[in-house]
């Protein structure tokens, strides 16, 4: 739409951009930091509806899923849902 992921760029480039900061999520969660772990599992999904948006749908590689518009509000009603699950949600088990 935009450009974006045009030129040398590989077609998976921003997948794996994408599970980059969900794992880093996952390590921060296991680290016993679940609310910013989480919060960046939520950022991974706000990026991958990003992505979806301004990547050429021949460039997006495996973000794209259904059509643009129906990933697009998946992926950022899933990141925004957990996003602010782990804003608001104070005590637990996993506290610190």
């Amino acid at each position: 739409m935009f450009g974006f992921g045009g030129g040398r760029a590989p077609v998976h480039l921003w997948f794996a951009l994408v599970v980059l900061v969900a794992l880093s999520g996952m390590v921060w969660v296991a680290m016993s930091h679940w609310r910013e772990g989480a919060a960046l599992l939520g950022g991974a999904f706000l990026l991958a509806a990003v992505l979806r948006v301004v990547v050429d749908p021949e460039r997006v590689g495996l973000l794209a899923i259904r059509s643009r518009w129906v990933d697009v509000v998946l992926y950022g009603a899933l990141g925004l849902v957990i996003v602010a699950v782990a804003v608001t949600i104070k005590g637990g088990p996993l506290s610190a």
